[in-house]
C-alpha cells in the first residue's frame, strides 16, 4: 500500500517546475535513515532545525542594534523569519520546493554570534583557522546539535546554508557562491531583500536614519515604505527569474544596483557609524575577555559549557563553538558573573 509521503512525492512531480528539486530525489544524508511514513525529507530538515536548540537561541542575538531597549526592533530569530516568508513567496510563485527553501532560510543563520558581526569578528580572530558565521551555521547542523551528533540534514539544505552569505561580495553574477539549487539561491537573495529593508526600518524606528535620508533614486525604483520596498523586490526576482527561463535566481540589473546602493548606504550611514563602531567595541571586549577567561580556566569552562561540543576538540575550539552559541543576555550574564563584583548581604 502506498504510503502517504509516496503520495505526497507523486503531487510534488505533478506540480513542481522541471527546475525544482524533488523530495525523493535528494542526494541524501550523511547517515543514511528510513523513508519517514508521511513527512518527506525537507519537512523533516525544516522540523529538525525549527526544534534545536540552536534556533530558540536566536531569539535573544543581536540582528544589527546591540541589545536595544524596546520590544520592536528585529533580533535574529525574526530575520529568520522574516527571510523564511520572503523565500517561500518567491518559491510558491516560481513552483520550487516550498519545503527545501524554508528549511535552507531556518537554517541559515543558525551559527551566528552573540552581538551580530561585531561578534563574528573577534571570534574571527581568536578561533583557530578564524570565523564564519555560515561556516558555523554548518558545523552546528552537521556537528554540534544534539550533543555532538549533528542533525543529520540533506546535502541540499546544507549546502543553501553554507552558501548563502555575501557580506560586501556579489550578491548574483560573476564571483557570486551561488548555492547548487534554485531554492537555495532563493534564500541568498531572499537574506539580503529581508535584512536592507528591516535594517533600514529599525535604524528608522532608533532615530539614527530618517526616510530623506534613503537615496532618492532608490526610492523611485521600489517605493518609500517598507511593505512597496519589499513587494518591488520580490516582483522583480520572480519576473527576471522567469525572463530568465529559470537558468539561476536573477534580479534586474536596475534592482541589483537598487540593492548595492542600499546595501552600500546602510554600511555607511549605520553598520559602520561612529556610534555603532563605539557599541562593537564594548561588545568585542566582552567576548574577548570571555574567552579568554575560560581559556586560563578550563576547569570552569568544562563545567559551564558541559555537553556542549566536541570534548575531542581542542580547548581553542570548543571555547569559540560554546561563545558563538551564546545569546547576548547569556554572555552579558557570565560577564558580569565573571568580571563585576557581586553585591554584599548583610
Amino acid at each position: 500500500m502506498k504510503s502517504i509521503r509516496e503520495t505526497l512525492e507523486e503531487i510534488e512531480d505533478k506540480n513542481l517546475h522541471p527546475r525544482a528539486v524533488r523530495s525523493r530525489n535528494t542526494k541524501g544524508r550523511e547517515k543514511p535513515e528510513a523513508p519517514h511514513p508521511y513527512r518527506m525529507a525537507f519537512q523533516i530538515d525544516r522540523d529538525r532545525i525549527i526544534h534545536s536548540k540552536a534556533f530558540r537561541r536566536l531569539k535573544h542575538k543581536t540582528q544589527v542594534l546591540l541589545h536595544p531597549i524596546g520590544d520592536h526592533y528585529r533580533t535574529r530569530l525574526t530575520h529568520t523569519l522574516e527571510v523564511s516568508q520572503i523565500a517561500r513567496t518567491i518559491a510558491r510563485a516560481l513552483r520550487l520546493n516550498e519545503d527545501l527553501t524554508e528549511a535552507i532560510a531556518l537554517g541559515h543563520d543558525l551559527g551566528h554570534t552573540p552581538f551580530g558581526h561585531a561578534g563574528e569578528s573577534v571570534l574571527n580572530e581568536l578561533c583557530p583557522g578564524g570565523f564564519k558565521h555560515y561556516f558555523q551555521s554548518l558545523r552546528v547542523v552537521e556537528v554540534l546539535e544534539k550533543n555532538g551528533e549533528g542533525l543529520n540534514l540533506t546535502w541540499e539544505v546544507r549546502d543553501g546554508i553554507v552558501k548563502h552569505s555575501k557580506g560586501k561580495g556579489p550578491i548574483v553574477g560573476p564571483g557570486a557562491e551561488k548555492p547548487e539549487t534554485l531554492e537555495g539561491q532563493i534564500v541568498r537573495i531572499s537574506d539580503i531583500v529581508a535584512y536592507v529593508n528591516h535594517d533600514i526600518d529599525d535604524a528608522m524606528r532608533a532615530g539614527v536614519l530618517t526616510e530623506e535620508m534613503l537615496p532618492s533614486d532608490c526610492v523611485d525604483v521600489i517605493g518609500s515604505r517598507y511593505s512597496q520596498r519589499i513587494d518591488s523586490m520580490v516582483t522583480d526576482v520572480i519576473e527576471e527569474t522567469i525572463k530568465r527561463d529559470y537558468e539561476e535566481i536573477a534580479l534586474s540589473q536596475s534592482m541589483l544596483e537598487v540593492l548595492e546602493k542600499l546595501r552600500n548606504f546602510l554600511f555607511k550611514n549605520v553598520y559602520e557609524t561612529e556610534i555603532m563602531d563605539a557599541e562593537f567595541l564594548k561588545a568585542k571586549k566582552i567576548l574577548r575577555e570571555l574567552y579568554e577567561f575560560y581559556e586560563n580556566n578550563a576547569k570552569i569552562f568544562e563545567i559551564d559549557a558541559g555537553s556542549f561540543g566536541i570534548k575531542e576538540e581542542n580547548l581553542k575550539r570548543r571555547i569559540c563553538d560554546f561563545i558563538a552559541g551564546m545569546s547576548d543576555e547569556y554572555a552579558l550574564y557570565k560577564y558580569q558573573q565573571f568580571f563585576i563584583p557581586s553585591r554584599w548581604k548583610f
